[in-house]
């Protein structure tokens, strides 16, 4: 997108929110008021309007109306995150929240029950693994989160919290789901927790079956968490244990005559893999005083084996996490001071076993300082600073990383009038290359730390039944580290340092409660990234959509029944740095009716409403035309049972 194109979708920008401002700016006349929300993302509870950054979260009520199966596919239909669907079955996809294409996974932060989930390498982190009934909210931070979770959360930070990860409101309960559809789908999902005095045992299973809609893309997929936890008045201490397992034929890529022929067709019939993941850790708070202490331990094991005639990959991952942190919060007359500091520690360990042999591993400690200062006026000013040690290695290579990179940022919000509020912060984060790219480089290159810029200016309007938030923001990239097929003097290509890139953009988040029956949702977006200078200058970075726009509404319109409905738009992307191929623009429409009768649930829901023939993810282009296309489902439909004790 040339800079011109930018600045002409800016000006449009009345339109888009001239439906949201109007009801902004009228009192609902049902009465309802929007809750404010509190968010854990800041690694301690804090209060979302007057943070001076941006910030989105979903909660399990929300999951559960949208008909969501998986955390992914809740992120991208209440939030409109764009994502490509991977290579493997069991519905996992790639999430990309500010325009890193290809790298987004190694770009942005994931964060389940306090701890770091992102591999160390190009696997990606399995999102969909986890048992999504057992999801109590998720939050994302818009932008950077270097400062208080460190490398690669340039493009911003997801945080799941689960039910037992939450620990209040410890209660009595349990609730089953059962569902049948489309393309030979079963699932089955129990979960529930038990209580006695300070006592808690949470518990979740899950079962997920299906053909999928290609040739050799069934997949068999179960998993399952234990949490256990004892707390009082001031301190809180728990276990917990999870694991997944996934088993899965790989259909393989089309050319763009075998889409348009038969998209439902593989060209790997004997291809296959088998995943599995678990986890384990303890955790404890305490509230001493004035200072709040926490602190998350575990350790993290995941096994692959994909087979395909030609090559086996197989390997096995250890990883283990130790995140420790604290927060003070100190009153002066009218000013409040809360300071927060952490120490994080982490090694990691993936063992190639198949056609590919070799250790490769990574080692972390970092330390990050964050003050916080509210003025009498409720003026909010925010510093942090954040410094790490990383090791990164691997036995068939003999590059090694070992830098110390810093990450800092500085924030104000100020409060305009009652309800509205401007917020703007600056700050850089970095990467560094992952052990799988520090071993496909041209020959004898060092692959540099990846550093950004970073600025965000944004407003937040809350007004009983109406919010609105509005984000502007711009990183500058030096060094940035992706993939370049085309990398001179490597053959088939090679990691590398890009020239210049930028990424900024312009983000809208709505919420309007049109009255207690009937709720409305928007978020949509604009991206810009491109190469600044070098070969690629003025092009698009490959499979970054530069507008995406979702609309969600649910309507209860008699006591028990209820309609959730959803509409999402993706534009063209290129899968290609040259941009000779262009993907097409989708658009997406899903439903859901559900009826309530006492403890029971009775569903039924439709995705692709359409039938749209679409595809999100493809990563070549042949003589002008797109390859290497990944199709999509087409309608499929879901009836569901769900009973709650």
């Amino acid at each position: 997108m040339k800079i011109s194109r930018f600045r002409a979708h800016l000006l449009a920008l009345p339109l888009v929110l001239a439906p949201f401002s109007c009801a902004y700016s009228q009192t609902s006349g049902a009465g309802v008021v929007l809750k404010e929300t509190l968010v854990t993302a800041t690694r301690f509870a804090d209060t979302a309007s007057d943070l001076p950054f941006g910030v989105s979260v979903i909660s399990s009520e929300e999951i559960k109306r949208s008909g969501a199966a998986t955390v992914n596919e809740a992120i991208m239909k209440l939030l409109g995150v764009p994502g490509r669907q991977d290579y493997y079955g069991g519905g996992n996809y790639a999430l990309d929240l500010r325009g890193f294409g290809t790298t987004s996974d190694s770009n942005q932060v994931v964060i389940v029950d306090g701890l770091k989930m992102n591999e160390a390498d190009l696997g990606g982190t399995r999102l969909a693994g986890i048992p999504v009934d057992s999801v109590e909210r998720i939050e994302i931070i818009r932008g950077s989160g270097a400062v208080l979770y460190g490398e690669g959360a340039t493009g911003g930070v997801i945080v799941i919290t689960t039910k037992a990860g939450r620990g209040v409101a410890r209660k009595n309960a349990a609730e089953i789901y059962t569902a049948a559809g489309s393309l030979g789908l079963r699932e089955a999902r129990a979960s529930g927790t038990v209580t006695a005095g300070g006592f808690s045992l949470d518990l979740a299973a899950n079962r997920r079956e299906a053909d999928n809609h290609r040739d050799n893309f069934k997949s068999d997929g179960d998993g399952g968490s234990v949490t256990g936890q004892w707390s009082n008045e001031w301190l809180r201490l728990g276990a917990r244990y999870a694991r997944d397992e996934l088993q899965t034929g790989l259909p393989g890529s089309l050319t763009a005559a075998q889409y348009a022929a038969n998209p439902q067709q593989t060209t790997s019939p004997n291809n296959n893999a088998n995943i599995k993941n678990a986890r384990q850790g303890v955790f404890a708070e305490a509230a001493v005083g004035n200072w709040q202490l926490a602190m998350d331990a575990g350790t993290r094991s995941k096994s692959l084996n994909s087979y395909s005639p030609t090559w086996l990959t197989k390997y096995d991952i250890d990883a283990n996490s130790v995140a420790m942190r604290a927060r003070n919060e100190q009153k002066l007359g009218d000013v409040k001071n809360v300071f927060i500091t952490g120490v994080d520690v982490a090694d990691w360990t993936r063992n190639d076993l198949g056609s590919s042999k070799g250790v490769r591993k990574q080692e972390n400690q970092g330390l990050y300082l964050k003050n916080d200062v509210t003025l009498a006026g409720g003026t909010r000013l925010s510093a942090g600073w954040r410094t790490d040690q990383v090791k990164k290695s691997m036995s068939t290579a003999t590059t090694r990383i070992d830098e110390h990179p810093q990450a800092w940022d500085m924030g104000v919000s100020y409060p305009v009038l009652a309800g509205v509020a401007l917020y703007g912060r600056i700050g850089q984060s970095y990467r560094l290359a992952n052990v799988d790219e520090i071993g496909s480089t041209r020959t004898n290159e060092f692959l540099r730390p990846q550093t950004s810029r970073d600025t965000e200016f944004g407003a937040r309007m809350k007004r009983d039944a109406a919010q609105l938030d509005v984000r502007l923001y711009r990183s500058d990239l030096t060094d940035e580290l992706a993939y370049d097929g085309n990398a001179k003097g490597a053959g088939s290509g090679a990691n590398v340092n890009l020239d210049p890139t930028l990424r900024q953009g312009l983000e809208l988040e709505g919420r309007y409660a049109l009255s207690a029956a009937v709720n409305l949702r928007l978020n949509a977006a604009l991206r810009e990234a491109r190469f600044v200078s070098g070969s690629y200058a003025g092009n698009r970075v490959p499979l970054v959509p530069a507008k995406t726009l979702a609309l969600r509404a649910d309507w209860s319109p008699a006591l028990g029944h209820r309609l959730d409905g959803g509409v999402n738009w993706v534009a063209t992307q290129n899968p290609d740095m040259a941009n000779l191929c262009t993907m097409p623009a989708y658009t997406t429409m899903d439903m859901r009716y559900s009826y309530q009768y006492k403890n029971a649930e009775l569903a039924l829901g439709l995705n692709n409403l359409t039938d749209n023939k679409y595809y999100t993810q493809a990563f070549s282009c042949s003589a002008g035309v797109t390859s290497s296309i990944y199709p999509e489902a087409g309608r499929t439909l879901v009836a569901s049972m769900r009973l709650r004790f």
